[in-house]
């Protein structure tokens, strides 16, 4: 266990480093030059050449690209993610301590509600096979599957203000200060989210249970007289599962960065919405925090649910 643990983690690294390598040059090689408008009071200065040259050697933007990555490492290996662009007094770390948590509690939120949706659906779909039910549920799942994540935030949010005169909240609250008002303000992405992830649970869970169910384990644990809820649950749910818990890691990982257009639609004072600023804005420093953060995110969690794989599915560790 612990050298298949390690020889995760070792792969992980270089993973890590690829990414650092790809955002770096993203940024350097995306059209236009932020550097050359510099906001002041009200106002947008364009640089002459003169000028944006001595911007730029005083941000070390002069120097190799090389330079300027291991500058960077450094930077991030220290925990110092860097200031806004625009805003010298702002910075990255502290936005990502105040919204991060947000997005994070939204991100959990909507997994729950995908489970919670998701895979009872998928079970009475597989265990109802071609009966009302499951054509029902199949097509439920198909129509939020259909639906885009974005659209169906602003139907909530257009049915809450008109029925019930209701809005969420636009202040960042967090759940320890103000429980009601972070529960508002976070219930309708994660409601959002969940609905179609929902849907891409129950169909895994449905697709994994029609294949066990035909195992001859199963069969044959039919044939001794096992209850069928015994049979279900305890035997084919339980190897159903394993893929759902893969997808279910990668999809928390992905909504740490997806969440931009929900969280825009309701207007959640999170990293998405940050994000969505910052590229409005051109926030060089900003965007390559924010992106950089994501990533790391998503890599560490796909470790953790392949640690937890491979605790549940002892075969993993010896392939």
């Amino acid at each position: 266990m612990g050298k298949y643990f390690l020889r995760r983690l070792l792969l992980a690294i270089p993973t890590i480093f690829g990414v650092t390598v790809l955002i770096f040059l993203a940024m350097r090689v995306i059209p236009g030059d932020p550097l050359r408008s510099i906001i002041g009071e009200g106002q947008i200065y364009v640089l002459s050449d003169k000028e944006l040259a001595e911007v730029k050697a005083s941000l070390g933007y002069d120097k190799p690209l090389v330079i300027q990555y291991l500058a960077w490492m450094q930077d991030v290996a220290k925990g110092n993610l860097g200031y806004s662009f625009w805003q010298k007094d702002k910075s990255i770390a502290d936005m990502v301590v105040r919204r991060g948590p947000i997005t994070l509690q939204i991100s959990i939120m909507a997994l729950l509600v995908a489970w919670a949706i998701g895979l009872p659906a998928g079970i009475i779909s597989a265990v109802k096979r071609n009966s009302i039910a499951d054509y029902s549920i199949r097509g439920f799942v198909t129509l939020l599957m259909a639906i885009p994540n974005f659209w169906l935030g602003l139907a909530i949010i257009l049915f809450c203000v008109m029925f019930f005169r209701w809005r969420p909240p636009m202040e960042l609250a967090t759940l320890w200060g103000s429980p009601w008002q972070n529960l508002q303000m976070t219930i309708g992405p994660a409601i959002v989210m969940g609905f179609s992830f929902g849907a891409i649970i129950a169909r895994m869970v449905r697709s994994s249970m029609l294949e066990i169910l035909r195992d001859d384990y199963v069969r044959t644990a039919n044939a001794k007289g096992l209850a069928n809820s015994t049979v279900i649950f305890r035997h084919a749910l339980r190897n159903a599962l394993l893929p759902t818990i893969t997808i279910s890691g990668l999809y928390l990982g992905a909504t740490l960065g997806g969440a931009v257009a929900v969280e825009r639609a309701f207007s959640v004072p999170g990293l998405g919405l940050s994000l969505i600023y910052a590229v409005q804005a051109r926030d060089w420093t900003v965007i390559q925090s924010l992106v950089l953060l994501f990533a790391v995110a998503y890599i560490i969690i796909n470790l953790i649910v392949d640690y937890i794989y491979a605790f549940i599915d002892p075969r993993i560790r010896y392939e």
